[in-house]
């Protein structure tokens, strides 16, 4: 896995175009990003970049609304003078994707910015609604716009990628109608984390975790991602997606991936994805008529109020979910996945538990436990590591008591902020390193893996969605489905 620095100056100019470019994810994610990358010098002096909408703007009208959202949170905003420079390398057009004459202008318009000889690499970022994909896809191929033969063709496609597998399996079918597999990548923001890309180093470069990584030494492994925010505005959408489709088919199949996954033979991103893809064709399926035993749905109590929202809505807005990889490293080994709007507080966190000492040679009290050691990978907020053991307390006899190794980005860098998530994907995309991408049957088989719960939760039959207080950590009955195994949802470390 190459994961370079900064794009190569090959003399080949690049152009970066992006569809729907007057879009919120453009304004606060992608050119503050960009424009991060060129302040610290790791952008090509010959990149352009074209922004495509609908909207009625000009270069002068697009770059004046891009520069409101310089420096956001985890990117270093560029001086004065280096926005005048990167600006000047900013274009606009308009375009509909749907429209093959508006096609033709874009074409029309990188020729003016590239000079008709000019050799040249572009990047196409689908910047768009998720409907309008396959017709962006398909009117690149149609324009004539995807030849390679004088420079690379690259295709950035935002999540999600389908709302099903048939979906998923339609617009994979349309995406290699077009371009090869090696040109498409598919994003998932929470791959470019430098917590997420850490869990790897973490792994596979110290020796002491690798030996007890296994069914005989983990009990248990957890993956939440909370979110504080309600849907807000996006009742239309989320009501037709729910909690299960918006997180667990990409983020959290994602993380479970890296933590479940064989050391691949090299870092690089085919070997790299193909162990992934073995994780996920080992999950366990579960079978719609069996989802209430391994499944809790709930709803935060407000929800059904929410703008844009069925007054009758069985959406779910939390999930918890037990999944088992069936392979000879994890076999029998729980993974519980949880994540909800409107929750307690905004974390994302990974815990390890291990298993308790086959015998406790140290005297206890009738009713004293002691609890097992943890491993907490905290990927945000507060990023970084606690590993949870047991130590004597002085003067104390054989009192044990609780103690922490602990490792934190912002201490350990002296308060250095940590980049944006899409820096590192954007960098990686320009570079043609996929190892941050989802490739086409990774895809396809998280939704064969999600697919059977949603229609499990849509059963006549099924438990409606448990209701939840803003603010709360969930249903109760999340807390019962732990209980039952004997185990409990745990809260590790100072993200609390």
């Amino acid at each position: 896995m190459a994961m370079t620095d900064l794009v190569p100056n090959t003399g080949k100019p690049i152009t970066l175009v992006i569809f729907g470019a007057s879009g919120d994810l453009t304004r606060r994610k992608l050119v503050p990003a960009l424009a991060s990358l060129h302040s610290k010098g790791r952008l090509p002096s010959n990149l352009q970049i074209l922004g495509v909408a609908r909207s009625d703007l000009d270069d002068q009208g697009f770059r004046a609304i891009l520069e409101e959202f310089l420096g956001g949170e985890g990117m270093t905003r560029p001086t004065p003078a280096q926005w005048t420079e990167l600006s000047s390398h900013i274009h606009y057009t308009h375009g509909d994707v749907t429209s093959s004459q508006d096609l033709a202008q874009v074409k029309s318009r990188l020729a003016e910015i590239e000079g008709e000889a000019a050799d040249c690499n572009r990047l196409y970022y689908l910047s768009l609604a998720p409907s309008l994909y396959r017709h962006a896809i398909n009117g690149l191929g149609e324009a004539d716009m995807v030849d390679d033969t004088s420079g690379w063709r690259r295709l950035v496609v935002e999540k999600p990628f389908g709302t099903d597998l048939e979906s998923a399996q339609e617009l994979n079918d349309i995406a290699h109608s077009v371009f090869r597999e090696d040109q498409v990548f598919r994003i998932d923001h929470y791959l470019g984390k430098e917590t997420v890309q850490n869990l790897l180093v973490f792994r596979f470069a110290n020796a002491i975790f690798e030996p007890i990584w296994n069914r005989n030494y983990i009990d248990h492994v957890q993956i939440t991602v909370a979110e504080t925010l309600r849907i807000d505005e996006r009742g239309d959408y989320y009501d037709q997606t729910g909690v299960l489709r918006d997180m667990f088919q990409n983020h959290l199949l994602q993380l479970l991936t890296l933590v479940a996954m064989e050391p691949p033979h090299a870092f690089e991103a085919e070997a790299l994805r193909n162990e992934k893809v073995k994780v996920l064709n080992a999950i366990r399926r579960v079978h719609p008529q069996e989802v209430a035993h391994h499944a809790i749905p709930g709803q935060y109590r407000t929800y059904r109020d929410e703008f844009g929202v069925s007054p009758d809505s069985d959406t779910s807005t939390y999930a918890a979910l037990r999944l088992y990889v069936d392979n000879w490293r994890w076999q029998g080994v729980p993974f519980y996945l949880r994540s909800g709007k409107a929750l307690r507080s905004k974390s994302t966190e990974i815990i390890i538990q291990f298993r308790n000492p086959p015998h406790m040679l140290f005297p206890l009290a009738e009713d004293e436990d002691i609890p097992a050691n943890t491993l907490a990978i905290f990927v945000q907020p507060d990023e970084g590591f606690h590993l949870e053991f047991q130590t004597k307390t002085p003067e104390a006899g054989l009192q044990m008591r609780k103690a922490e190794l602990e490792f934190h980005y912002h201490e350990a860098f002296s308060g250095q902020a940590i980049p944006d998530a899409y820096e590192r994907l954007l960098l990686d995309a320009l570079n043609g390193d996929a190892s941050l991408f989802t490739r086409a049957d990774e895809i396809e088989q998280a939704w064969s893996i999600i697919d059977p719960i949603i229609a499990g939760f849509n059963r006549p039959d099924a438990p409606r969605p448990y209701y939840y207080s803003e603010g709360s950590w969930g249903p109760v009955e999340a807390d019962r489905f732990l209980a039952t195994d004997g185990r409990a949802w745990l809260q590790a470390g100072r993200s609390r």
